[in-house]
């Protein structure tokens, strides 16, 4: 069996709809599909979710959403006018309305353009439809329960040969429907694939896969056919617009690979997501490239620093205690460097850095703004000789001037941070030096 989930790219009018369902009758095992809100058609459209929480926004407010909502019900009237669909959806819409006019919670409204389009879509494939809410089980303090959910995926979808169960909500005991954060689509279909026991995870989009570095600085950036949960999670933490985060564990207990697919290019292979035993295809070799702007950098030095025991404790109390965390902390014999976001900042630099005087007593502290952290990701660069040569001298070669290196013991990662204005000639030197 394959669980299929489709973006909202992919179901965004009635002509993706005709390409979904292409490619789920190209093969039978794709038995349980897990839809998406309509996305943007093109550039200065709207999401439906985006105009449903404005309706809640609205409605919250005590004033009139009639005009947004009307973009919703016409969005999906004409696409099941134009699929010549036998459906009542307008009195679907009506009772939605009704519940916003009612008060209804912002998760409720919100979780309606997927079950909107999930009905559509099962109607469209002759698909049963099967309520998010009846299978993800959330707890009364709005946590997802895995294990009840897993009883209620397995002990219902058995009995049910296909289906089309709406993305990103459940329900709790008592009905009321709670979502998962923005993009909880992907986590959906992967809660579905390990209740099911699933053979693939397909996730649909309108990418063709990962690629190795960010289009936008790099032009015609190659896509990573095959890519480590491990590789995941450590590029999506630097910021690469990858898979939803959360939809990752899942699968990964289950051990069931995910497979990224472009549903307007189905015939290209994609991005294949595997387990971390999986195979080294080749060494020497990087899988991608991904960073973030926006960091200071606090450089702390002290004599002797390795022999005061307490040394670290007192340093970390200090950013606990202003309820700030740390992207890096690199360091020597004598001092330590505190690499954190700005976000993470806002205006308490001033205020750390005289709690760090006062309860750590170094000999020096600056700090250094506008940084930026690059990481290089790869099993392939695993005990290879000249990596990081490579990268570094691609850099040298191209005026970046590197600020700061760390490398994690799992040699899976190469962190470098650098000046916010390299960001882009970094990104791009470090990428055409492992093209060759």
């Amino acid at each position: 069996m394959i669980v299929a989930k489709f973006g909202g790219s992919s179901l965004s009018d009635s002509k993706q709809f005709a390409k979904v369902k292409n490619i789920i009758e190209l093969d039978s095992r794709r038995r349980y599909i897990i839809p998406s809100a309509p996305g943007r058609r093109y550039n200065k459209d709207h999401k439906i979710t985006d105009l449903l929480y404005m309706c809640y926004q609205l409605a919250s407010h005590n004033l009139n959403f009639d005009e947004v909502y009307e973009i919703v019900e016409r969005r999906f009237e004409d696409i099941c006018m134009e699929l010549s669909l036998d459906i009542d959806i307008a009195k679907e819409l009506k009772n939605i309305k009704k519940q916003i006019q009612s008060g209804a919670s912002k998760d409720y409204v919100a979780s309606r353009g997927e079950y909107l389009n999930a009905i559509v879509l099962s109607n469209y494939l002759g698909f049963e439809f099967v309520d998010a809410k009846d299978l993800i089980v959330f707890n009364n303090n709005d946590q997802f329960n895995p294990e009840a959910t897993q009883i209620k995926v397995k002990s219902k979808l058995e009995k049910i040969g296909q289906a089309v169960i709406p993305g990103f909500y459940g329900g709790k005991e008592n009905g009321e429907i709670v979502t998962f954060s923005r993009g909880g689509s992907d986590i959906t279909g992967s809660i579905i694939a390990k209740g099911i026991d699933s053979q693939l995870y397909e996730n649909w989009t309108d990418v063709s896969g990962f690629l190795i570095a960010d289009p936008k600085i790099v032009k015609n950036s190659r896509p990573i056919k095959t890519i480590t949960y491990k590789e995941l999670r450590e590029l999506s933490y630097m910021g690469a617009p990858v898979l939803h985060e959360e939809a990752i564990f899942p699968v990964k207990q289950a051990n069931i690979p995910i497979n990224i697919k472009n549903t307007n290019f189905p015939e290209e292979p994609g991005t294949m997501i595997v387990d971390d035993s999986y195979p080294i295809s080749s060494s020497g070799t990087i899988t991608g490239i991904a960073g973030k702007k926006g960091f200071t950098v606090i450089s702390i030095e002290k004599t002797l620093m390795s022999l005061e025991k307490d040394f670290y404790r007192k340093l970390l109390t200090v950013l606990e205690t202003n309820n700030v965390s740390v992207e890096h902390m690199p360091s020597s014999i004598d001092s330590v460097s505190l690499v954190i976001s700005n976000t993470e900042l806002n205006s308490k630099l001033e205020k750390i850095i005289e709690e760090i005087c006062i309860y750590c007593n170094p000999d020096s502290i600056i700090s250094y703004a506008d940084m930026a952290l690059i990481a290089v990701v790869g099993r392939g660069m695993i005990r290879n000789k000249g990596i990081s040569a490579k990268i570094f001298t691609a850099l040298a070669n191209n005026g970046v001037n590197i600020r700061m290196i760390t490398q994690g013991s799992s040699e899976l990662n190469i962190i470098i941070g650098i000046e916010n204005d390299d960001f882009d000639v970094a990104i791009a030197s470090i990428y055409e030096a492992f093209e060759d």
